[in-house]
């Protein structure tokens, strides 16, 4: 009784080993990059296969979610953690180039603060983050058929943002620019 008492301490002890470790490594270990600053946390990875500073990164985001009014679209997020995440482990800024194609409701995120505020009484926190990506080597492509069914027109985007055709044209495009599709 007492060896066999003497196995379960040993795996007790062992799972609250695995576990507490794991439990080390959550949203604590996220922190800021270096190019997009106040968005896109980044978290070191250790013993990760390394990326040469001379890798090119041609991207493209699909992007339809909108966030919830005054809360960060999460997807553009993503882009300001992608730009960050291969600055902070030595990929050349310039060799990173992305493009977001939005369409469906994620095209109000867009909005420059005027017109977001004058539909969601709110101010579009997405703007800044935007602004950032687009002086970051970030295209920001919004369908026009999205946006046309939406009433919306380019003087109430944030500078910057390019409308086309539609969200399909985008991609096809980009994709015979040496864009890959980030699922």
């Amino acid at each position: 009784m007492l060896k066999k008492l003497s196995w379960i301490y040993v795996w007790s002890m062992a799972i609250s080993a695995i576990i507490s470790t794991h439990a080390l490594a959550g949203p604590e270990s996220f922190g800021p990059g270096s190019v997009i600053t106040g968005y896109g946390d980044i978290a070191k990875v250790a013993d990760m296969i390394p990326i040469s500073p001379d890798a090119t990164f041609n991207v493209a985001f699909d992007i339809t979610a909108q966030a919830e009014p005054g809360e960060v679209n999460r997807s553009l997020n993503s882009l300001a953690r992608f730009i960050n995440m291969h600055v902070g482990n030595g990929v050349k800024l310039e060799n990173i180039h992305l493009a977001a194609v939005i369409h469906s409701k994620a095209t109000y995120d867009l909005l420059n603060n005027i017109a977001y505020q004058k539909k969601f009484q709110k101010d579009n926190i997405n703007v800044d983050l935007i602004r950032q990506l687009l002086a970051n080597n970030t295209q920001i492509f919004l369908c026009g058929q999205a946006s046309t069914k939406m009433g919306i027109t380019k003087d109430q985007l944030v500078p910057g943002i390019k409308i086309t055709l539609s969200a399909m044209t985008a991609h096809a495009l980009l994709q015979q620019q040496g864009y890959t599709l980030n699922p």
